[in-house]
């Protein structure tokens, strides 16, 4: 290593270690979301929901389909209304998180084979109260319905692969600790970025060596951040390893060099730390949105996920992460999320080097 490249290693982390925003975000940040959003999601399943039910059939087939929803682990009947105005009222002072419906033709639809329609209505305002209520309902109908139809020769199984506990922390815990890596990269080396540092404006040197020496000294230090994170918290907080070493350090190296060539090409366009953290806080949501993995991504256009993949690393990384931390797959399954990766690494990476050019340019022209 020559010694103009360890003398901007040196300026690039005396610039970080000096300025307590650029720790607070740029180090600190990563294991504080860490941890808060893992112990949000800590308890993984949520238990008993409440809901009301409306009984209309008064009978024994709807007393023994109350019976059923009790003993499920996701619900409980918490109310037992005449009619659906109370039930509403209930609902909308967070009482209970849905209301099952059950006619007054229940008992003789299900005597005589015919179809009989159970409605249910979830308060969707909370994801994880909705999935409980949802599932908690359906899976009753559906051991029901099996039951009414024993003469069939398809029996109805369900068995819940990758994830057997349902536990909603183990289900988006990886991607958003991927996209806190993301985002805290943008807003740490965006601050770096907008602050103007003498030794290294005077320095003599070159835009590629000034590139390298950042990517060195920030692949250190989210190297360092990534280790701890993908270790300890996942240890403490028991989310799926299910894959290989290897494969999971490719995946985790080939995203830090992603997402820093991202975040050097965007921290030539602030001027000050502020614009930093004001320009792209708000995006983290989005982020994680249109990667697919906290919504399904036919429940929103297919040009907003076409575009979160084309031009985000966390896209791709928390595709492949998952595949191979929660579903095991192997380096060869997760081939073209590598390979798009290292070519978002190269483009993301022209176009920094270009911007450092740009601006040493237009700094030496004002000197």
């Amino acid at each position: 290593m020559s010694k103009k490249l360890t003398t901007l290693i040196s300026i690039e982390y005396q610039t970080i270690f000096k300025n307590s925003g650029v720790i607070l975000i740029l180090i600190l940040a990563p294991f504080i979301y860490a941890l808060l959003y893992g112990s949000g999601y800590a308890m993984q399943v949520v238990d008993d929901v409440p809901i009301a039910v409306i009984d209309n059939s008064n009978s024994s087939c709807s007393r023994e389909f109350i019976s059923l929803l009790n003993a499920s682990p996701y619900i409980t009947t918490a109310y037992q209304t005449p009619d659906i105005s109370n039930a509403k009222e209930l609902l909308f002072n967070r009482k209970i998180y849905g209301i099952v419906y059950i006619p007054e033709s229940y008992d003789r639809a299900l005597l005589l084979g015919q179809q009989s329609c159970i409605s249910l209505y979830c308060d969707a305002s909370y994801f994880l109260m909705y999935r409980q209520v949802f599932k908690g309902v359906t899976d009753v109908i559906a051991d029901i319905n099996q039951k009414q139809a024993i003469q069939s020769p398809v029996i109805y199984q369900s068995h819940t692969l990758f994830n057997p506990y349902l536990g909603y922390g183990s289900f988006i815990m990886p991607a958003i600790l991927l996209v806190i890596l993301q985002q805290t990269a943008i807003m740490g080396i965006g601050m770096i970025g907008s602050i103007s540092n003498q030794h290294s404006l005077s320095y003599n040197t070159t835009p590629i060596k000034r590139l390298t020496a950042k990517v060195i000294v920030y692949s250190s230090i989210y190297g360092v951040t990534t280790s701890i994170i993908f270790t300890l918290i996942y240890h403490i907080f028991g989310y799926p390893t299910n894959g290989t070493l290897i494969t999971a350090i490719t995946v985790i190296g080939s995203y830090i060099l992603a997402f820093i060539m991202l975040a050097i090409a965007i921290s030539t366009l602030f001027n000050k730390p502020e614009q930093a953290i004001l320009s792209t806080i708000w995006t983290s949501i989005p982020v994680l949105l249109v990667s697919g993995a906290s919504l399904p991504i036919e429940a929103f256009p297919k040009w907003m996920y076409i575009i979160g993949e084309l031009l985000l690393p966390s896209s791709s990384a928390i595709s492949a992460y998952i595949k191979v931390q929660s579903m095991g797959a192997t380096i060869v399954e997760i081939s073209n999320e590598i390979l798009y990766l290292w070519t978002l690494t190269a483009i993301y990476g022209v176009i920094a080097l270009l911007s450092i050019k740009k601006r040493m340019l237009r700094r030496t022209t004002k000197s």
